[in-house]
């Protein structure tokens, strides 16, 4: 029987040769729009199209009332992934800003994307409590919730990541260098 997040099949490499996907995996508040924000940039000034998916707003979409069962939650990432595997199929470059607190979200996405590089940004659950600015740890802590990843529930950290960056050493704009050093020897 076919698990969940099984391929059908290997995407092929496309024409449009030069668009990848960079999955930027962490706890809540660990950094990880913060480096999208830095990184987009940088990538379109390499002349590439660039869409970031960012997970909060896509589910505004898909799951607009979430409750982020696991069933939502694999029936959501396999849809963000789906989505940036046919946004790379065109040609644009996709930056994943989504925790995807299980490791099959993130292995369903590279086995549809053949360019792709999943990145562990890291970061001690109590520095991420401090920076909760959407408030997600804050309505975990009142029982408003009940599946914050890292809090209530687990989060599986990438075991070969392309790429590490502790936020709590590494600002923005140098970890979207290091992810561009890390893009440019992998795909150039």
């Amino acid at each position: 029987m076919k698990q969940p997040f099984e391929p059908d099949r290997a995407s092929p490499v496309t024409p449009h040769g030069s668009a990848f996907a960079v999955w930027l995996t962490g706890l809540p508040a660990s950094g990880k729009s913060t480096i999208a924000s830095a990184l987009r940039p940088e990538l379109e000034a390499m002349g590439l199209a660039v869409e970031v998916l960012e997970s909060d707003a896509v589910r505004r979409v898909l799951t607009p009332s979430p409750t982020y069962t696991e069933a939502e939650r694999d029936l959501f990432y396999r849809a963000l992934a789906f989505m940036g595997h046919r946004l790379v199929a065109h040609g644009v470059t996709v930056v994943f800003d989504a925790t995807a607190s299980r490791r099959t979200y993130r292995d369903f996405a590279r086995s549809l994307i053949p360019r792709f590089v999943e990145v562990a940004v890291e970061c001690p659950l109590n520095t991420c409590l401090e920076r909760d600015r959407k408030g997600t740890y804050q309505k975990g802590q009142r029982g408003e919730t009940t599946t914050v990843p890292g809090l209530q529930a687990p989060y599986e950290a990438p075991l070969q990541p392309d790429l590490r960056i502790d936020t709590t050493v590494v600002r923005a704009p140098d970890a979207a260098q290091q992810i561009l050093g890390l893009i440019a020897t992998k795909f150039f």
